[in-house]
């Protein structure tokens, strides 16, 4: 059994500090302990020992049951955790977690006898090896405490305290007016309709707005139903988790209710509950999860209120989104087989830059887009970035169409030139990095910078575009409905760290598709791209001599062939774009350019990749269909959705947001994500106030959360980022 100064000294390597109480008592030895900060060595050997909760031990914090009834209930209401401790005639009677801003709360009945208490900050607690006045032994604290949300845990502690007032059969009074008591009868009548309500609900799919679908399952049950935190959780998990891919933990599921029953919301509670009729909702393409609401959060140099908004990663482009039937799924096959590292997506893009270029200038939609579109390939060096490149090399070399092949982008001027020499070109750019740095350089806006060339040309596909008059020349000359497919890679890094408020509002940004191609694939013996099979090249070369409207199509004037859409797939489009207008009308009021932006773009990319997947279904006779605008549809919203990401991640908004970014950055530095608080403080050079506010914001948005790092001399308090594959969609 250890010593007082010994257990002391325990307590304090994990980051908490100790006062000395009076032998056999609870009662500190000196009134002014809230501000010691004493050394193991300078307790009395006979005192008992009290914690001091809260902020000075890096907010550890301890809620004490003070009744029978409230130890018996805690499981129900409390958060778990595996820090219990008691003594022999009260076992488990307080409950240890981590909540960083929690303060202390005391809930009593009608009589005044205590409850259940959250003690935080000014508060203390006996733990052994201290020695209550009965004579019974303290139990150590000696498992860790779960970190939980303040928010959170006080919600938890008050829905307990109710709990033992009803259970003594006395009444509670709520913080908001509620409907009258609901009978034993019309609860069950309730929890029905919930369940039915619950069904009609879309289940939560992992890449798919899936965590934003359970807190709107569990926000139905606790605040639109009224139904009990722990009932909604028993329904949740019976009802709605079975159809949801994949399944959520028990744990995952009893944040979601306890998040569902803390946070605000914009109805009233029990809304479903008292409503006579109910319509289940109906949203077949449901954008909820791709927008999110701003969260207020202290500033440095702002005034308060200031908004910092934050979203969900969308990750990696799904791998079902990669599969385009016909010659683009034919392509990849081709490129996966041969290339040394093979790469879903690098092979995705090559193909799709492939099939843009062979029907470019030679269909359109009814609307005249055109299948002109830029693809940019986050890939790192050694990916396999070459291989898909020589493949579309390859290809427009045996068809004859060799001329059309660029390289890099040396100055807008080039490219103007080769497209009056061709009338349409494939760019496949492997130093794209630079081209995205001219955004941010390019303050006056040049017209001559590529990437306002690369913008006007985009959307001059369907248009006249007048090249630059050269010295010596009499007569402009215009290219009639330019085309251009660009290809590029660019590295993750360079990428992210180019990102700007600028770039992401860029017109030539919007119109990129970028697909972060992941981690090298698994190496194999290659082959060579030039042994291209008949299948690829008789497509190829059935489109290098389509030519739709007759006479000479190459050097006149292009007449496209029209793609129809069929009758479900215009609906489904039609549906697309009246959403993604809501969404761009939200984010116009709130003067968000970045989300405008964002959604401005997202239905015309919907309809140029249904078009690119129909001329790859069928080149005979492309038609698109609800099967391609539906892939479209998905295909388009997860790059909406990533580029809000994005604005998130790396663009700030006000000077603490700025801290807040570079907080994370300097964690996801780090190979295990985990630093020292004294490190990230000496590092970031803010003030202590402003230091733990930053803090305070990262981790109520669940980005951040704290830990304890082994030193080589003792345990210190540190943070991890937390990982984006961790975080459930």
């Amino acid at each position: 059994m250890s010593s007082v100064r010994e257990q002391v000294a325990i307590y304090r390597q994990r980051g908490w500090y100790c006062v000395p109480l009076r032998p056999r008592s609870k009662s500190p030895a000196r009134r002014d302990w809230t501000k010691l900060r004493l050394q193991p060595g300078v307790f009395p050997e006979n005192s008992n020992i009290g914690i001091i909760l809260g902020e000075p031990s890096g907010w550890l914090v301890d809620v004490d049951l003070d009744c029978p009834e409230a130890i018996e209930l805690a499981d129900q209401f409390l958060p778990p955790t595996t820090a219990i401790t008691g003594r022999p005639s009260s076992a488990r009677s307080h409950r240890w977690y981590i909540a960083v801003g929690a303060s202390t709360e005391k809930h009593t009945d009608g009589a005044g006898a205590m409850i259940v208490e959250l003690r935080s900050t000014g508060a203390q607690t006996a733990v052994g090896p201290s020695i209550h006045p009965s004579g019974e032994e303290y139990d150590r604290l000696d498992d860790e405490p779960a970190n939980v949300p303040a928010p959170m845990l006080a919600a938890c502690v008050k829905a307990l305290a109710y709990a033992v007032i009803v259970r003594r059969g006395g009444s509670v009074i709520a913080d908001k007016p509620t409907a009258p008591p609901v009978s034993p009868t019309d609860a069950t009548d309730v929890e029905t309709r919930a369940i039915a309500y619950l069904a009609a609900m879309p289940p939560a799919v992992s890449g798919s707005g899936g965590h934003s679908q359970t807190y709107a399952a569990a926000t139905a049950l606790v605040h639109g139903f009224g139904i009990a935190p722990d009932r909604a959780l028993a329904i949740l998990a019976a009802e709605y988790n079975p159809r949801c891919n994949p399944l959520w933990s028990e744990k995952e599921l009893r944040h979601k209710v306890n998040q569902a029953a803390t946070k605000p919301h914009d109805r009233p509670f029990g809304w479903l509950r008292d409503e006579s009729l109910i319509e289940p909702p109906v949203d077949p393409v449901d954008l909820s999860a791709f927008m999110t609401k701003p969260m207020v959060v202290a500033s440095l140099d702002e005034k308060p209120g200031s908004k910092l908004t934050t979203t969900l990663d969308p990750g990696h482009l799904p791998e079902r989104l990669f599969e385009v039937p016909g010659f683009v799924r034919r392509v990849m096959d081709f490129t996966l087989a041969n290339a040394p590292y093979p790469n879903v997506g690098l092979a995705f893009c090559g193909a799709m830059a492939l099939q843009s270029f062979l029907a470019g200038r030679k269909v359109a939609t009814t609307g005249d887009l055109r299948t002109n579109i830029y693809l940019l390939a986050l890939a790192g060096s050694g990916t396999g970035k070459e291989f898909p490149r020589k493949v579309n090399s390859q290809v427009l070399f045996q068809i004859g169409e060799s001329k059309s092949i660029g390289d890099k982008f040396a100055s807008g001027e080039g490219i103007q030139d080769a497209l009056a020499r061709s009338g349409k070109m494939l760019f496949q750019n492997d130093e794209m990095d630079g081209v995205l740095r001219q955004i941010n350089l390019d303050r006056d806006n040049s017209r001559e910078s590529i990437p306002n060339i690369l913008l006007t040309l985009y959307t001059s596909a369907g248009d006249v575009y007048p090249l630059r008059v050269k010295a010596n020349q009499k007569d402009a000359i215009h290219v009639d409905q330019p085309h251009l497919t660009l290809f590029g890679t660019a590295t993750p890094q360079h990428f992210y760290e180019s990102l700007s408020k600028r770039m992401l509002t860029n017109g030539f940004f919007a119109r990129l598709n970028i697909i972060d191609v992941g981690k090298r694939g698994k190496g194999q013996t290659p082959g060579s791209a030039r042994n291209l099979p008949d299948a690829i090249l008789d497509v190829a070369k059935w489109w290098a001599d389509f030519e739709p409207g007759g006479g000479n199509f190459m050097s006149v004037h292009p007449k496209p062939s029209c793609v129809p859409f069929t009758g479900d797939a215009e609906a489904a489009i039609t549906e697309l774009r009246e959403q993604t207008e809501v969404e761009y009308d939200k984010a116009d009021d709130a003067g968000d350019e970045v989300a405008r932006t964002a959604w401005s773009r997202t239905c015309e990319h919907a309809k140029k990749l249904a078009l690119i997947y129909a001329c790859s279904e069928n080149h005979v006779e492309p038609k698109i269909t609800l099967a391609a605008v539906r892939w479209a549809s998905e295909f388009a919203l997860h790059q909406a959705r990533r580029q809000l990401y994005l604005a998130s991640v790396h663009v700030a908004e006000n000077p603490f947001h700025a801290e807040c970014l570079r907080l994370k950055k300097r964690l996801a530095d780090r190979p295990d994500r985990t630093m020292a608080r004294r490190e990230i403080m000496r590092s970031m050079t803010l003030k202590a106030h402003d230091f733990d506010q930053v803090i305070l914001t990262l981790m109520q948005q669940e980005e951040i959360e704290p830990v304890t790092i082994q030193t080589k001399t003792k345990p210190a308090q540190g943070y991890r980022l937390i990982e984006l594959t961790e975080i459930r969609q």
